[in-house]
This record gives structure tokens, C-alpha cells and sequence, in this order.
């Protein structure tokens, strides 16, 4: 009897980065508490680790949608998978904000607090100039092909890059040299990404300890009402109607791709930006058999406007700050107010603090008098952004997995096989390598 020797199985590095990121956190916390002054002079790590990673998107976007677009052979596959995807997002965001009115409006968490002037006054630094519908449109567009670059716009760099890639699909055979440089810089900007998640555990010390010398426990425990029901909130969309989704349409377990995905969300949880977790998202979702395509299109289109965590949480800090104050909204108030918010946030999901500007500018948009509130969230909002953050990246995993599945652009044979544990994630390169030679077929009908 004869047997074949077993492959040895290359060890996983990364293991022990990401021991390290729980390690730092732990540290973050108990210095936190322990010397409060100390811990918030290591703010600044936290600051820098967040940037690193914010400086890698651009490049990431801009290589991931010209080689998806570029791929395709026809221009209305482009159509299709982009337009089916922003009626998902769409009709995602209003049931998120649908599910945050009912919850904020069952807990009433702003009754019964008297907010003190000094706390009120600080929500002011946070107000950004209001923008119109008009003006967050017209900019869009870059002043120039590489400004979108430069100056980090999600959305500008978005539409350069879908520009690029149509024009690439137009030049056929004669821009196959262009596909193949644009992939060798996708290798370059994944390995530079891969050599920065190195610096993940000093940059999550630095931000745990100081928004835990910042806080302390007396904030934490007046906002439990607040924290405990907008996690609560976002658990129930989740593991309620995303799981429900996934299951019905995909046939795939929400419990098995979150598994899959868990150091995505250990990362997110120590930086509290699902931004740092983008660009592994595109190639585990490539990796789990869904096609280029799909991927490129829908995954950073998703951060731009699948925000089902941002929307929860706009919708119920603006019911508590508006029953802090005693000036609650009314049920129209409450959509005409958060619909503003959610035109207006699209292209910041993911960035650390966003949803507190766009709160604040949002109420200053409408209710001027309300934005004084916002001050006596700060100094939790870090803990409620990484809810916000796990959140909108549950959804969009979920949203690539159905997108693919409604477009027949999905290996289901390959996804069965990675959420199995038999075709590992290479985490070494960060690149998805299975499907070189064949593209994702349409799953078989069962005889």
C-alpha cells in the first residue's frame, strides 16, 4: 500500500502579528487606566499606523479597478455588476436606517441627561461646512487625472480609475502591455502593504491607550446606554438580516465567511478603520472564488456607499443627542435629517472619524442647535466607530459573495473548498493565485 507523501505546509508568520495586535491592546487598555496623562502622548502611533495604511488605498482602488474593468470583455458586464450592486447598497442602507429609527426609538437613550455647557460647547470643533447634494457630486471630479491621488478622495480616485479601465478594455490586444504593468504595481503596492501590517501592534497600542486615558470609566459607563444598544443594533443587521441574506440567495453560512475573515476584523478592531482592512478584503474575496470583476467594482464601490454600520449609527447619536437636550426629533425630521447624512457621508466610510464629522455637519445642516450635543459623544465615538467599522465590512463581504452569486461570476467549488479550511489564504503575498489559468464558472445545477 502506497502513500502519498503530505505536503509540508509553509508556517504562517502573520500569526504571531496578529498575537502581537492582541498582545498591544491589552497593554493599551491597562496603561490607559493605570497612567491616563502617560497614555494619551501615545496617541500619535495610533495617528501614523491609520495613515499608513490610508496612504496605500488610493494606489490599491486605482490597480484593483482598472485590471477588474480592463478584464471584462464587455462593457455592459461593467454595467451590470455596477448598477446591481448600487441598488444593493441602496435598498441595504434604508433597511440599516429603517432597523436604527425602531431601536433608537424603543431605548430612548438620551433620556434623562442634562448636558453640562462645557461638555455642549466642544461638539462645535467637530462642524464641517455643510455640503450640497450638487457640490458633493460635481466633486467628484478631480482637478486634475492625478490629483485623486494626491489628495486621498476615495470616490475621485474611483472614477480615474474606472476612466482607465474602460479605456484600457478599448485599446483590446494593444493594451495588454498596460494590464501587465498595472499588475506588477499590484504586486508592489500589496507587498509594501504587507511590510506595513508589520507596524499593526505599535500602532494599535498607541490608539487603545489613548482613547482609554481620554475616556476613563466614568464616560463609559454614562453612555452604556448608548454603546450596549448601538452594538446591539449592529449584531442584530448582522448575524440577523445579512446572515438571513446569505443564506437565501447564496447558500453560503455567514458564520463560515466571518471565520474566514476573521483577522480582517482583529485588524479593524484595533484600528478602528475598516479602511485597513480593504485591500485584504479584495484579495480574500478573489481568493474565495468570486470573480475579478465582481470584486474590483464591488468592494470599493461598497466603502463608498454601503454603509450600513455608519447608518445605524447615524440615526440613533442623533436621537440621543437630540433627547439629551430635550429637543427630540420628529419621525420626519429623523429621515429627512439622516437621509442628508447618508448623501453626505458617502466616500468616508471606513475613516476613522468621519462618522462624527458627518454627524456634526449633518446637524448643523439642519438643526444648528443640536450640534452643541455632539461634544458629549466624542470621547466614545472611537469605541462606536469600530462597531460602525465591523459592521459596513461584514456588509460589504456579504454584499461581494451576492453580487457574485446574482451575476454567475463565482466559483461555488472554490468556495466551499477555502470556507473549508482546504485552499488556505496566502498570506505571504497577499494575491490570490487559484485562478490564474480558469475564471470562476457559473455554479452547477444540482441533477
Amino acid at each position: 500500500m502506497s502513500t502519498e507523501p503530505q505536503p509540508t505546509r509553509r508556517r504562517d508568520r502573520t500569526h504571531y502579528l496578529y498575537i502581537a495586535v492582541i498582545v498591544a491592546v491589552l497593554l493599551g487598555i491597562v496603561l490607559g487606566f493605570a497612567a491616563p496623562e502617560l497614555a494619551k502622548e501615545f496617541k500619535p502611533l495610533g495617528t501614523a499606523f491609520v495613515n499608513l495604511i490610508k496612504m496605500m488605498i488610493s494606489p490599491i482602488i486605482f490597480c484593483t479597478i482598472v485590471l477588474g474593468v480592463g478584464s471584462v470583455t464587455k462593457a455592459a458586464s461593467v454595467g451590470k455588476v455596477g448598477g446591481l450592486a448600487i441598488g444593493y447598497f441602496l435598498v441595504m442602507s434604508t433597511v440599516a436606517l429603517v432597523i436604527g429609527l425602531v431601536v433608537g426609538n424603543l431605548l430612548h437613550p438620551g433620556d434623562g441627561l442634562n448636558l453640562t455647557e462645557s461638555i455642549a460647547k466642544s461638539g462645535q470643533s467637530q462642524v464641517k461646512e455643510s455640503e450640497s447634494t450638487t457640490e458633493f457630486l460635481v466633486g467628484i471630479i478631480p482637478t486634475t487625472l492625478v490629483s485623486a491621488f494626491t489628495e486621498g478622495e476615495v470616490l475621485q480616485t474611483l472614477l480615474v480609475a474606472l476612466l482607465a479601465g474602460f479605456a484600457l478594455q478599448k485599446l483590446g490586444p494593444k493594451g495588454e502591455p498596460i494590464r501587465r504593468g498595472v499588475e506588477h504595481i499590484q504586486r508592489l503596492v500589496f507587498r509594501i502593504l504587507a511590510m506595513i501590517m508589520w507596524a499593526a501592534p505599535v500602532g494599535a497600542f498607541g490608539a487603545i491607550a489613548a482613547v482609554v486615558g481620554e475616556t476613563g470609566w466614568a464616560a463609559l459607563r454614562s453612555l452604556a446606554v448608548i454603546m450596549i444598544g448601538f452594538y446591539l443594533t449592529c449584531a442584530l443587521f448582522v448575524f440577523g438580516v445579512l446572515a438571513l441574506m446569505t443564506w437565501l440567495f447564496a447558500r453560503v453560512n455567514l458564520f463560515s465567511l466571518l471565520r474566514y475573515l476573521g483577522r480582517e476584523f482583529l485588524l479593524i478592531l484595533s484600528t478602528s478603520s475598516s479602511e485597513s482592512a480593504l485591500p485584504r478584503l479584495i484579495a480574500k474575496m478573489e481568493h474565495l472564488g468570486v470573480s475579478k470583476p465582481v470584486v474590483g467594482i464591488t468592494v470599493p464601490t461598497g466603502y463608498s456607499f454601503n454603509l450600513d454600520g455608519t447608518a445605524i449609527y447615524l440615526t440613533m447619536a442623533s436621537i440621543f443627542i437630540a433627547e439629551a437636550l430635550n429637543a427630540p426629533l420628529s419621525l420626519g425630521e429623523q429621515i429627512s435629517l439622516l437621509v442628508f447624512m447618508i448623501i453626505a457621508s458617502k466616500g468616508a466610510a471606513g475613516v476613522t472619524g468621519a462618522g462624527l464629522a458627518t454627524l456634526a455637519g449633518g446637524l448643523s445642516s439642519h438643526r444648528p442647535e443640536l450640534v452643541d450635543g455632539v461634544g458629549f459623544i466624542v470621547g466614545i465615538d472611537r469605541f462606536m466607530s469600530e462597531a460602525r467599522a465591523l459592521t459596513n465590512f461584514a456588509g460589504n463581504a456579504v454584499a461581494t459573495v451576492l453580487i457574485g452569486t446574482w451575476t454567475n461570476q463565482i466559483d461555488r467549488e472554490q468556495v466551499h473548498e477555502v470556507l473549508a479550511g482546504r485552499q488556505p489564504f496566502d498570506e505571504a503575498t497577499l494575491l490570490d493565485e487559484h485562478g490564474e489559468e480558469s475564471k470562476p464558472v457559473a455554479p452547477k445545477e444540482s441533477s
